[in-house]
């Protein structure tokens, strides 16, 4: 196996590939890790370009997740990481969504993308246009919402149980029996103010 390809040589790479380059908005590297940012409606190019030109030959899709940053403009993050066993190096290349926008599925050039944007459809509701077969694929027939994001309640919306008269399976809205409780995270050591002697002790059992 070759050495391992330095993120700085393989952005190098790229800066001597134009069109690759002219893709790229924004690059970083962090943990010996290549992070680049592209716009969605390049992200075929890009994936084409890094797969099959050999200087890059990132030929294996290894994760592909979403991320829900409710704050900002653009809500949704689709991060893909891609291996090189060729040329012993990774990359991560990443794109933003939001409701109102699908970003293109890879799943024609990368096979393995088929149940990893299922995954991020189920669990985000990040639209993937192209996609053969977009359902759910992790929560159940009928369920509500998206259970990755940041505003999904963490009750959840409804709760199953079996109900003995119907002999089957039945969806329910959530019903706490109490509150929620406060707790206090500090430590049991650190966080409680001991008596010093049996004075102190007696002071406050008499208040």
């Amino acid at each position: 196996m070759k050495k391992f390809k330095m993120p700085e040589t393989l952005s190098q790479e790229i800066n001597n590939f134009e069109l690759l380059n002219s893709f790229i908005l924004k690059r970083e590297i962090f943990d010996k890790n290549l992070i680049i940012l592209v716009d969605q409606s390049n992200l075929i190019n890009v994936f084409k370009i890094l797969k099959d030109e050999q200087d890059f030959a990132f030929t294996q899709l290894t994760d592909l997740c979403g991320v829900d940053l409710p704050h900002e403009e653009i809500r949704f993050q689709v991060v893909y990481n891609l291996l090189s066993m060729s040329n012993n190096s990774r990359i991560t290349v990443k794109a933003f969504t939001d409701n109102s926008n699908s970003v293109p599925s890879i799943k024609k050039i990368y096979p393995a993308a088929d149940w990893y944007e299922r995954e991020a459809f189920d669990l985000y509701g990040i639209n993937f246009s192209g996609h053969d077969d977009l359902r759910r694929i992790l929560t159940d027939y009928g369920f509500e919402g998206h259970p990755l994001r940041k505003d999904f309640p963490l009750t959840g919306n409804v709760e199953v149980r079996y109900d003995p008269d119907q002999e089957r399976v039945i969806y329910e809205k959530v019903d706490l029996k109490q509150e929620y409780r406060d707790f206090d995270f500090e430590s049991a050591w650190k966080g409680f103010n001991y008596p010093e002697n049996q004075n102190d002790i007696e002071e406050n059992t008499d208040d």
